[in-house]
């Protein structure tokens, strides 16, 4: 069995710390953050119809509460408790039964 030699491609003796797993890589980078920017525009006739601004903050969640980002705690989709949602599908629930009798006494001329 042969093994290769590993040597940096510029000879120098100095090698690029690899990383050891796609798991450490993942930790790296969420650790400390990762942005990517950009901007989209459609022109016609030097006037602009369409511009898209994205912006996108890979990081993990205690880095961004870290930076003051953590609009998932005030959200009130996504913080609510299970007891709030329920109440509220319990009210949708009597509200679609109350339009569908209005409904049905319509169709039945009552």
């Amino acid at each position: 069995m042969t093994t290769l030699d590993r040597r940096p491609a510029g000879g120098y003796g100095m090698t690029r710390p690899e990383p050891e797993s796609l798991a450490d890589l993942l930790e790296r980078v969420l650790d400390k953050g990762v942005v990517i920017a950009g901007d989209i525009r459609v022109d016609l006739l030097e006037i602009e119809l369409l511009t898209i601004r994205i912006r996108l903050l890979l990081v993990s969640v205690d880095k961004a509460t870290e930076m003051g980002i953590d609009w998932w705690t005030r959200d009130p989709m996504l913080s609510a408790s299970a007891g709030d949602n329920q109440e509220e599908l319990e009210r949708l629930r009597r509200r679609v039964e109350e339009l569908e009798g209005k409904s049905e006494g319509e169709a039945t001329g009552e």
